[in-house]
């Protein structure tokens, strides 16, 4: 789909100079002498680079489609997560370092949204909650402060987050998936 400059948003996915970028940044400007454009900051999905580009508004850009699927994680090795398709039974790999840190608070049977484009897998989006149990985390202290207090916690799965003083090992909580953070015990 063609998108003029002007319509660019960050967090969008462009096609430019036979490449995917991801817009993380767009400023528009009028300068004294000439026309209006907008200058945009992207960031190349398969070879990890950065690039300033200025859109005018009659420049006309590809949008990116992409197919978003739904897919259960089934189970994982040292360098890929696999995941299947309940419609269809399809099975597919992704790997490891596309996931990131959130591929830790992968559950067996989670259901995760993968976005693909021209067939082949570009992000994997997990709930924004996730439950998890607290493997270890210090004893709160008597006479802390009432005012925001945290204490570190580490999860089953191995990461480290900071949870309110009330929180003991063993309790079972909910994680926010985009910022890797506390929200409530259950």
């Amino acid at each position: 789909m063609k998108i003029s400059g002007n319509e660019i948003r960050v967090g969008m996915l462009i096609e430019h100079k036979n490449d995917l970028w991801q817009v993380l940044k767009t400023q528009h400007v009028k300068p004294g002498k000439g026309g209006a454009f907008a200058q945009v900051e992207m960031k190349s999905m398969n070879k990890n680079t950065k690039l300033n580009e200025r859109f005018r508004s009659s420049d006309t850009v590809e949008k990116a489609s992409l197919d978003e699927i739904k897919f259960n994680f089934l189970y994982e090795d040292e360098f890929n997560y696999y995941f299947i398709n309940q419609k269809s039974f399809e099975q597919i790999n992704v790997k490891k370092d596309m996931v990131g840190e959130k591929g830790k608070m992968l559950t067996e049977n989670l259901e995760v949204n993968i976005s693909f484009y021209n067939d082949h897998p570009l992000t994997v989006d997990l709930p924004n909650q996730v439950t998890c149990k607290i493997d270890s985390t210090d004893v709160a202290l008597k006479g802390q402060t009432v005012s925001s207090s945290y204490k570190p916690a580490t999860l089953d799965n191995g990461i480290n987050i900071q949870v309110p003083p009330f929180i003991e090992s063993g309790d079972t909580i909910i994680v926010d998936t985009r910022t890797i953070e506390y929200i409530k015990k259950i």
